[in-house]
């Protein structure tokens, strides 16, 4: 036997820096809890329980009115009412949509700035909080409903079938899709021992993976629905239930809407 089996392996791997995985794995996990979040976990709220149907509509309504308003007066309601809400929603989900909230008027606020410093103050004040009161109501709806709800709800408004599939199946392809990538970035973490710097190189090939995997994943999916005689038409066999919660929500969100008229 050669002296070289007896002799102890001192290799030491060097250092690498997992900054690229690391982001991307926590990015692609964030985005597949919140999914799986909204479509699972069932949440216990006065608000949560809400007409779905009755969100969708007075959201749209509302944020219309914000877009058309030019007093600013139905614009600070608005954003009041927004922060009602958000009192009747879980600490977490408050932190969440509160932090989304605020990306978005930061950049509009900086997008602004020659405007602000030529002197027209009061108009861009405006449109960012414009902007951060319809990002705000756009993240309640969006954390106090399940995709399934606002599937049925749209339902309801008579929009077409084929918008209703394409919305539907494009929130679960990107869990699929989630979950594919982060096996492979959980791989190629795995895999690369040492300093490895064609690790960006991979971003490629995980991109065509994932489109060999959507390709493959839509064919069968057209596959299976044609077996089960899909005709591309949505339908739902539930009824929606109005509780007084219901009645009230409506109550208040005509008030705001009557005040806009008003003001």
């Amino acid at each position: 036997m050669g002296e070289w089996l007896f002799k102890e392996d001192e290799y030491t791997p060097k250092e690498d820096k997992d900054k690229f995985v690391d982001k991307s794995t926590f990015a692609i996990l964030k985005i597949l809890s919140n999914i799986k979040k909204q479509d699972y976990i069932i949440k216990k709220g006065q608000f949560y329980s809400l007409n779905p149907m009755f969100k969708l509509s007075f959201t749209i309504a509302i944020l219309v009115f914000i877009s058309l308003s030019k007093n600013s007066e139905f614009i600070v309601l608005s954003l009041f009412s927004a922060l009602v809400y958000l009192l009747f929603l879980d600490k977490e989900d408050v932190k969440t949509i509160v932090k989304l909230s605020l990306i978005l008027p930061v950049f509009t606020l900086v997008m602004l700035i020659p405007s602000i410093i030529l002197g027209n103050i009061s108009n861009s004040l405006k449109i960012i909080l414009k902007v951060f009161t319809s990002i705000l109501l756009i993240n309640v709806l969006s954390y106090s409903a399940k995709w399934s709800e606002l599937t049925k709800a749209l339902k309801v408004f008579f929009v077409p079938d084929i918008f209703i599939f394409v919305f539907d199946i494009t929130i679960r392809y990107i869990y699929v899709l989630g979950e594919s990538a982060l096996e492979m970035l959980y791989a190629l973490k795995l895999k690369s021992i040492g300093r490895n710097p064609k690790k960006y190189n991979s971003l490629s090939g995980i991109l065509g993976n994932l489109f060999l995997k959507s390709k493959e994943t839509g064919e069968e999916m057209y596959s299976a629905m044609e077996c089960r005689g899909f005709t591309g038409e949505y339908s739902y066999s539930s009824k929606f239930r109005i509780s007084y919660k219901d009645i009230l929500y409506c109550i208040y969100n005509i008030a705001l809407i009557a005040a806009y008229f008003i003001i």
